[in-house]
């Protein structure tokens, strides 16, 4: 299956780059670019994309204001955003993972880890870039912009998990892949993903990486301080 990718940033020779980028590869193609947040929105319903590679900053509706407007719509809910930033751990990469990005990438990522995180997010696994540790990123995660209300709300639904979905959850937020929970819980990778499913639909969660906003939020995991 081709993956459908749309292209957002105010740079257009970024894009023309990008596009010549995902245009080469036999699994996936460019849909559409669009130079603002708004126009993301709407290229992403009427192309019917897969990905969304979302610049942060853009004049009139930014990327995070995109991001929120997708997340938010049922009929988008197959969309993934992945964010795209010039620093690659500040507050907006945490606002980014809240708002229902997938992960985020830095613009000066290797054309392979570009395609690679198109992929990842297609698949619906969360994308985290090497640069930025999971210890960093737990520390913004842990700092916490919601209301109170709505981390009491996240802890509540932690009650619906089973115990093997809390230990799996734990998992996920540490950044493992399905394969290393299997091995870390001795069960078989098919447990590991019916699991990680079950969590997703308790928890609300559109993908992994809001699996990981939530164990962090919500406090079953705590960030490690170095």
């Amino acid at each position: 299956m081709t993956i459908r990718v749309l292209l957002a940033d105010d740079q257009a020779l970024l894009r023309s780059a990008f596009r010549v980028l995902v245009d080469s590869e036999p699994d996936m193609e460019v849909v559409g670019e669009a130079s603002d947040g708004a126009q993301a929105v709407r290229l992403a319903r009427s192309e019917r994309a897969d990905v969304v590679l979302m610049d942060i900053r853009m004049p009139g509706t930014d990327g995070l204001a995109a991001t929120r407007q997708i997340s938010a719509d049922p009929a988008l809910a197959h969309v993934r955003v992945v964010m795209l930033t010039t620093f690659e751990v500040d507050e907006y990469v945490v606002q980014s993972l809240r708002a229902g990005a997938s992960g985020f990438l830095g613009k000066g990522a290797e054309p392979d880890e570009l395609l690679g995180a198109i992929r990842v997010a297609a698949a619906g696994e969360a994308l985290l870039s090497p640069v930025a540790t999971k210890g960093l990123i737990a520390k913004f995660l842990a700092q916490g912009e919601g209301s109170d209300g709505e981390v009491s709300v996240r802890g509540e639904r932690l009650a619906a998990l089973t115990g093997r979905e809390r230990e799996v959850l734990v998992q996920v937020a540490g950044g493992h892949s399905n394969d290393e929970i299997a091995e870390r819980l001795e069960v078989s990778p098919l447990t590991v993903k019916t699991h990680v499913n079950r969590a997703m639909a308790k928890l609300g969660a559109r993908d992994r990486a809001q699996l990981v906003v939530i164990a962090y939020e919500s406090g079953l995991v705590r960030p490690r301080v170095e």
